[in-house]
């Protein structure tokens, strides 16, 4: 008999002092979690005083953890190259042969928001001053980024580490056995050997080249993308809707570059 008259009130004083809140003011706690993975019930309870909502953190909590699911509630790799893509470089190797079946090493550097090439070169032996003089051709005049991410090759040394640091760059190095943290500069050196080398046999440093300057050409300012919405990298001027399409030949008619003719 205790336990139910007690029962029956503390349900009575639990529906006089807390109302249940809103599925919209839910739905706004889950909106502000998933939009700011790094705040917790406290932030989240301020935010909400702000605007005049008054919810308790326990409350915040609750709903919070509803929405977390397996994920962590703390910045994620994706999320900060997603946040910070306009201020992040990426750079990599990619080893082939040429037609005497001797190595050859093409160095890149790739803008992450825009997929623009910034800068390649092509050498057979690839010794940390060598790559420290190509990053310091790919930062004239001050034109650096905020970070540079590269991965644990040998090739970055003590000279690259000097460039970086004198540039104002901070240099990211990706976790070991992980190639997707650098996804982007992988599908690049990707596509440059599926669409340009696997064509060619190519017999020294200068026709490498000379082929990979015509496909980043085409690359940056001719081929959309589909990670930028199908977007050319490039691209600063809006092409013309109308007029007569012609099309302009890549690499010897590999590829083709489609584009209206002003009448």
């Amino acid at each position: 008999m205790f336990r139910r008259v007690w029962k029956h009130k503390s349900k009575a004083k639990k529906k006089a002092h807390r109302p249940p809140i809103t599925k919209a003011i839910v739905m706004l706690i889950q909106q502000m979690y998933h939009e700011n993975r790094g705040w917790g019930a406290e932030r989240i309870h301020g935010e909400l005083l702000k605007l005049g909502i008054e919810v308790g953190p326990t409350t915040i909590l609750k709903y919070i953890r509803l929405a977390r699911g397996p994920r962590t509630p703390k910045q994620s790799w994706a999320t900060f190259l997603r946040n910070h893509a306009h201020q992040i470089w990426a750079c990599d190797f990619l080893q082939t042969y040429d037609a005497f079946f001797r190595a050859m090493f093409i160095f890149v550097i790739i803008e992450l928001k825009s997929r623009r090439v910034v800068h390649f070169a092509v050498t057979r032996n690839p010794s940390d001053p060598w790559v420290a003089q190509q990053l310091r051709n790919a930062t004239p005049f001050g034109e650096a980024p905020r970070f540079l991410i590269r991965d644990n090759d040998c090739k970055y040394g003590a000279s690259f580490a000097q460039v970086a640091k004198g540039a104002h760059i901070e240099v990211l190095r990706t976790p070991i056995g992980a190639p997707k943290a650098n996804a982007i500069c992988e599908r690049f050196l990707g596509s440059l050997r599926r669409e340009c080398l696997d064509y060619f046999l190519l017999p020294n440093e200068r026709h490498f080249h000379r082929v990979i300057k015509e496909y980043v050409a085409y690359f940056n300012h001719a081929r959309p993308h589909q990670g930028i919405e199908q977007r050319i990298p490039c691209q600063q001027e809006s092409l013309p809707q109308t007029g007569r399409i012609v099309s302009h030949p890549v690499l010897g008619g590999i590829h083709h570059d489609y584009r209206r003719k002003a009448a």
